[in-house]
């Protein structure tokens, strides 16, 4: 479908004005006709002025900054007024606009109809929005590639790019692009896990990576927004952005995921903890041969080891022990 335009219509003032000053010369006319009692014809003429002029008012039409107006003619679409300005257009021109009582939750606050009106947002209105929006759709829960089940949400701005795609291509728009985006979100979703995960691809190239729901939003983001923008193209619809804004393992395997990364987190800090003390007992034991503080015997460098070990991987504080008799 292609776009068309009448931004060079901005006569909608010099209408105005016109009409006006048919009824003023038609009334003063029409009184003064009758008392001169003048002629039929003339009465005739006054009245039909005073009757049809106003049918001019229906084309007049006023578009705002960011706003446009897509115009049919007895089906037929004749064009879009796109640019700011106070237009005269054919008065029995309809304006269409099939998504003009559909909101999208552009916030997560607006629940009802006391909501919207408290935004004044007009329900009946027949422009179309050419602002950055963002839609905010519900939480979806899906399996990522592994299997577990996750909740994930995205935020989606657009735009309106083509006025006669968004209007005539699709039946709703923002419909369109709600759904559009759940799709793109649960086809882009199910090829990452959600923690770096061995032997996994990611990327389609047949080798393993580093990709995570977690770990990789950016590039997610940025393969759900290119997803979306090739489903929406034939709409008119622009995609700018698409971020992750909420993230978690479904309710029902959080916990034990919960407990797996918590003993995860506890086997790589027991091992950075044993390599540390690994080091520091074999630093102490070559300071005392290099000092030659003390000569140690097998068992008593094994007894050393195993004292500094207990200190340094203890949970707890130790509490020292005085040996006042020998070893032996």
């Amino acid at each position: 479908m292609e776009e068309k335009f009448l931004n060079n219509r901005k006569i909608g003032m010099l209408v105005l004005l016109a009409s006006i000053l048919i009824y003023f010369i038609a009334t003063i006319g029409l009184i003064i006709n009758i008392a001169n009692d003048g002629t039929v014809i003339i009465n005739l003429i006054c009245i039909f002025l005073l009757c049809t002029t106003w049918l001019l008012w229906p084309g007049l039409k006023v578009v705002k900054p960011q706003e446009a107006l897509v115009l049919t003619l007895f089906g037929k679409y004749t064009g879009t007024i796109s640019e700011p300005g106070f237009y005269f257009v054919n008065p029995f021109s309809v304006a269409v606009n099939p998504a003009a009582k559909t909101h999208l939750k552009q916030s997560g606050d607006i629940k009802g109809k006391k909501d919207l009106e408290a935004l004044e947002i007009d329900l009946t209105s027949k422009k179309l929005s050419l602002k950055i929006m963002t839609l905010n759709n519900n939480r979806q829960k899906i399996n990522d590639c592994l299997g577990n089940p996750i909740e994930i949400g995205i935020a989606v701005t657009w735009r309106i790019q083509n006025t006669a795609k968004a209007v005539f291509n699709v039946d709703n728009y923002m419909e369109y692009l709600s759904l559009q985006c759940d799709s793109a979100l649960r086809n882009i979703v199910r090829l990452y896990p959600y923690d770096m995960t061995e032997d996994v691809d990611t990327t389609g190239d047949g080798l393993a990576d580093e990709g995570s729901l977690r770990g990789s939003s950016e590039a997610v983001a940025n393969r759900i927004k290119e997803e979306i923008q090739s489903r929406v193209d034939d709409a008119g619809i622009k995609i700018i952005e698409a971020r992750i804004t909420y993230l978690a393992y479904a309710t029902e395997i959080a916990a034990a995921m919960l407990q797996r990364q918590q003993a995860a987190a506890i086997v790589d800090a027991r091992k950075l903890i044993v390599d540390g003390a690994v080091g520091m007992v074999e630093m102490a034991l070559d300071r005392l041969n290099e000092k030659e503080i003390v000569e140690l015997d097998e068992e008593r460098k094994a007894a050393m080891v195993s004292n500094l070990l207990v200190v340094l991987c203890g949970n707890h504080d130790a509490q020292p022990i005085v040996n006042s008799g020998s070893l032996y």
